[in-house]
């Protein structure tokens, strides 16, 4: 388990050493959100299907951890691909590079590699749920896999939402408060958080002692996305660009998890 934690490891700093270089060289610090993804699911995968010594195949819980940690990564980093290419940098970095000066890059290389480290808390998450030591599906894997069925359609309803909103002209300057955006300002991120909460139902098992690490991945994920990196710095950009419409929003509608829209009270 310790080879395969440091492997993981060492995929996730590597790959952001190289997003660092790439978004340096195309001038567009979004790419390493694109880079994160990927090398997120290519840690996972490689935990779940590393050959260990006496291995001859890979059991069913293998293979379906790496399965969907490959449809995750797939799917959300293409969606952040196009994204990339076609608007401009995303506002987070646009604000970091603003606020840093002349010591944006620098400083970018660090963030990035405290961002390799937030992400091997989830790599380990599917490494410890493929490696546990059921033979046969269990009723918590059910429960995750439906979990897991969730957090990808509502985040894949939300991106969509977003997307046709952003792409009516009539909607320029707006806030978009419709949809699933009506109950939370942030439903992506809510659905992203949601993702990794089924590793460790299906991770945490009698004998597996090693499956308790998969309680990381959600905390993680809540603490970067609430915190840190994502609500945060969105927030201020999306204040300074649209002002008392986006208080507005912010007074009627959660801002992580989905609760009914709020009424404005009457005078």
């Amino acid at each position: 388990m310790t080879m395969l934690i440091l492997v993981q490891a060492i995929i996730l700093s590597a790959t952001m050493t190289g997003a660092w270089w790439f978004q340096k060289r195309w001038a567009n610090a979004g790419w390493v959100d694109v880079f994160w993804t990927f090398a997120t699911g290519a840690a996972g995968i490689v935990g779940a299907l590393w050959p260990l010594p006496g291995q001859d195949a890979w059991p069913p819980r293998q293979i379906v951890a790496a399965i969907l940690a490959g449809f995750w990564a797939f799917r959300l980093g293409s969606h952040l691909r196009t994204r990339v290419l076609t608007r401009p940098e995303d506002a987070r970095y646009a604000g970091f590079r603003r606020d840093w000066g002349g010591d944006f890059q620098r400083r970018l290389f660090w963030l990035l590699h405290i961002q390799a480290a937030a992400a091997l808390p989830l790599a380990v998450a599917i490494l410890v749920a493929a490696r546990g030591p059921a033979q046969q599906a269990r009723l918590m894997d059910f429960v995750a896999l439906c979990v897991v069925a969730a957090a990808i359609a509502g985040e894949a309803a939300a991106d969509w939402q977003l997307a046709h909103f952003v792409a009516d002209p009539a909607n320029h300057g707006r806030v978009c408060d419709s949809g699933l955006w009506a109950w939370t300002r942030h439903p992506n991120y809510f659905f992203e958080f949601l993702f990794w909460c089924a590793w460790p139902l299906s991770a945490i098992a009698p004998g597996w002692p090693f499956g308790w690490l998969a309680l990381l991945a959600p905390a993680t994920m809540y603490w970067l996305l609430v915190h840190i990196s994502g609500i945060p710095p969105l927030e201020r950009v999306m204040l300074a660009s649209r002002g008392d419409a986006y208080r507005d929003y912010q007074r009627r509608t959660s801002a992580f998890f989905p609760l009914p829209p709020r009424r404005e009270a009457k005078s």
